[in-house]
């Protein structure tokens, strides 16, 4: 655990020595993470910046392909709109002509008036970070969970609600039907503290299994 100004925060994965850690744990105590590392190789790190961008570009890539997601932001990108203060003051029709939707421009003008405390973020717990983000309009658990994971590198959390990983411990654990979030959440307990590792596995063993592609 790491402390920071008085909260514990758990492992951060910084590198690939860190998901090559907790690739290993997992391996060593469940046979079928064992098996699934054996087919999908060296795991992706997938640590990106924190901060206003990460979650706007998150917010770009609910309910779209992953294709249109990069076209989207590249057009942001492009227009100079990635950042909170030239959101905040961007009309409609700005957003919209680089393919926001209606809902979209909403949510990213409610994340720009959120004044989130990114730098705070990183000092704060897992369920808090959570519970932050949950509370802007736009952000849903699995976005919010995307972000700790992967923008903040912590380690143990773990998104129950994506279908991505429901499907694959489905085909990876045996199961007779894609188990819904809740048991999802009791399946990936025995899994701490590298349920992000875990989810990385999956979703690797995912792509492997469908050859499909998974989350950008």
């Amino acid at each position: 655990m790491t402390e920071k100004r008085g909260y514990m925060v758990g492992r951060i994965i910084e590198g690939d020595a860190c998901v090559a850690e907790g690739a290993d744990w997992l391996a060593l105590r469940e046979p079928r993470f064992a098996y699934a590392l054996t087919q999908v190789g060296p795991l992706p790190l997938r640590r990106k910046t924190d901060g206003f961008a990460a979650l706007l570009d998150a917010i770009v890539g609910q309910q779209v392909s992953t294709q249109s997601a990069a076209a989207i932001w590249a057009r942001l990108e492009a227009a100079g709109l990635t950042e909170a203060a030239q959101v905040a003051t961007a009309t409609e029709d700005a957003l919209r002509a680089c393919g926001l939707s209606r809902q979209k421009i909403r949510y990213a003008h409610a994340l720009a008036a959120a004044r989130i405390d990114y730098p705070r973020l990183r000092q704060l717990p897992d369920a808090e970070v959570i519970t932050t983000l949950t509370a802007v309009p736009g952000i849903g658990t699995w976005t919010a969970e995307i972000y700790a994971m992967f923008s903040l590198g912590r380690a143990d959390v773990f998104a129950h609600g994506d279908l991505a990983l429901q499907e694959a411990a489905r085909r990876l654990f045996d199961l007779s039907e894609r188990p819904k979030e809740k048991p999802m959440r009791a399946l990936a307990k025995d899994w701490a503290p590298w349920r992000s590792v875990a989810a990385r596995i999956l979703w690797a063993y995912y792509r492997v299994s469908t050859a499909r592609e998974g989350i950008r």
